[in-house]
């Protein structure tokens, strides 16, 4: 999967230029915030889609530019730097809209690489859900979590997320259960997400044996 590592993202301004505001993603969006998403689960769309770090961003691309589904710009928000450059994505799936999620991703696959290569990316899917399911009806499940770059370490993230629960993002209220996965080897996200007070859940069930163990994860609630 190294070869998933190298990802060219939009230049963004440096720290200093930073004045940060946010709002809801736009389908104008999609150029720069898909990068974002990729950098998010480099591993897990590699996986997923099986496809260079280049076809991952061109697919995500048009999913992010449609107008419905997980992968669609009405899931997400940014965060936007003081010369209106995108720095920081996150996506909210609310467990109580998700019923059209698995069709939709099938459409928007079907309609990018055609049937033949659809049908193995489903079932590599289904073995990704297991790591990574879906949110129940009570919980709204973060994820697309990511900061370009050259702002990474600068609190942008962490702004953009509280900067979702103040606004009253759909799914975010606060009677609802906030979750999200991270790789069990991305130490550094799992350190902030506790910082931003999320805590790991146990595991329900044994891994799936086909999946990767670098695809091994962990889902956070927030408390």
């Amino acid at each position: 999967m190294d070869t998933y590592q190298h990802i060219r993202v939009a230049p963004a301004p440096k720290q200093d230029a930073l004045a940060l505001t946010f709002r809801p993603a736009r389908k104008s969006d999609a150029e720069v915030c898909a990068p974002l998403v990729f950098a998010s689960g480099v591993r897990e769309f590699g996986f997923f889609l099986g496809e260079s770090s280049e076809v991952c961003i061109a697919f995500l691309r048009f999913a992010f530019a449609s107008d419905g589904g997980r992968f669609s710009w009405r899931r997400h928000r940014v965060a936007v730097a003081a010369d209106g450059a995108v720095v920081g994505v996150m996506a909210a799936h609310d467990g109580r809209s998700i019923l059209l999620d698995d069709p939709h991703v099938a459409m928007m696959l079907l309609r990018f690489f055609g049937a033949r290569r659809t049908v193995s990316m489903l079932l590599r899917g289904l073995v990704l859900e297991s790591e990574l399911p879906a949110p129940k009806r009570a919980q709204t499940l973060i994820a697309h979590c990511a900061t370009h770059e050259t702002v990474r370490g600068t609190g942008v993230f962490s702004a953009l997320f509280d900067d979702a629960l103040r606004a009253g993002v759909p799914g975010m209220a606060t009677d609802r259960e906030i979750v999200l996965d991270v790789l069990l080897s991305n130490t550094r996200a799992r350190e902030l997400y506790r910082r931003l007070g999320f805590v790991e859940l146990p595991r329900p069930r044994e891994r799936s044996r086909k999946l990767p163990q670098e695809l091994a994860s962990v889902r956070m609630r927030l408390e």
